[in-house]
């Protein structure tokens, strides 16, 4: 299990230093899209870019927001469940989020396959786009990982067994 959660934190790190590298180059691009719109010679095509890299930003934090539980969580009701109960419902909801978004990365795997294969580029710049959908679906493999990985640690807690 030891080695599960490692290898999990090492795959969340690395997408949140190529997040926090997206965000950058997101935020030089708009930065001097404004200042250049000041003497009228903005970049061409910041609103297509600036796109692709916020999708790989909130894709590539997915995986480390589960991870270390940042996302928000509503248990006004679930807390007044009984311990048993609640942990059931705990793994349920894990598995829930494997199965889930484990579809969503192979979908968004299937589309960015059916661009590579169509050679789409994109409107303004005429870039192909579908390593940003890749990414995507990286980021969505590894959430479902994650979510493989909290299950698997509600499934072999100690001491909380129905």
């Amino acid at each position: 299990m030891k080695h599960l959660e490692a290898l999990n934190k090492f795959f969340n790190n690395v997408l949140m230093v190529l997040g926090a590298i997206a965000v950058l180059g997101l935020m030089v691009l708009a930065t001097g899209n404004v200042v250049l719109r000041i003497v009228h010679i903005p970049f061409r095509g910041t609103y297509e870019i600036v796109s692709f890299l916020g999708a790989c930003v909130i894709a590539f934090a997915l995986g480390y927001t589960q991870q270390t539980k940042s996302n928000i969580v509503v248990d006004i009701l679930s807390e007044k469940f009984p311990p048993a109960l609640a942990n059931t419902l705990d793994r349920v909801v894990h598995l829930v989020i494997m199965v889930f978004f484990g579809i969503v990365a192979w979908q968004v795997y299937v589309y960015a396959m059916k661009l590579v294969e169509s050679h789409e580029v994109s409107e303004t710049l005429k870039v192909i786009y579908y390593p940003f959908v890749f990414c995507v679906a990286l980021g969505f493999t590894v959430l479902a990982f994650t979510g493989l990985v909290d299950f698997l640690k509600a499934m072999f807690r100690e001491g909380d067994r129905i």
